[in-house]
């Protein structure tokens, strides 16, 4: 499994505990950035990504922001990608299980590292169980394509 990591200056430093996390478990995995606390914009992280994601040179990816919210909005505008905020273990398990999310967000202000590591876990962890979840992915293709030129 190869995962992409990516932040901005609000994620820096719960970034940091999961790369440490992945290291202990032997998960591969490349960092896009940021890499200090130095202000920079979340766009620019959740983008590139996102891109890897969607490429298909990365599994999955895991990105970080102050809630988590905005840089998985920005890594939502790729086509193919599926980011999901999350905030807890049931939907990090849910979000793989149920809508195939193949990126993952969190928020440095809004989550502790304990419940961070607890959550990459959960969703590392889990499997996409297809069937009817399918026809839903599919629908949410479907309207990639319609809105996304």
């Amino acid at each position: 499994m190869k995962i992409a990591l990516g932040c901005d200056h609000g994620g820096y430093n719960l970034k940091k505990v999961i790369m440490e996390h992945l290291e202990k478990k032997g998960i591969d995995y490349k960092d896009f950035g940021c890499y200090d606390t130095s202000s920079c914009d979340y766009p620019d992280y959740g983008l590139s990504v996102a891109e890897a994601v969607a490429s298909g040179e990365f599994d999955c990816g895991i990105i970080v922001c102050g809630t988590g919210i905005g840089i998985s909005i920005a890594a939502n505008k790729v086509p193919g990608i599926r980011a999901a905020h999350v905030t807890d273990t049931f939907s990090a398990r849910a979000t793989k299980q149920h809508n195939n999310a193949n990126i993952i967000a969190l928020g440095e202000r809004v989550t502790g590292p304990g419940l961070a590591i607890d959550i990459v876990d959960a969703y590392l962890s889990a499997s996409f169980e297809g069937g009817r979840h399918q026809n839903r992915i599919d629908k949410i293709s479907e309207i990639e394509k319609k809105y996304c030129k």
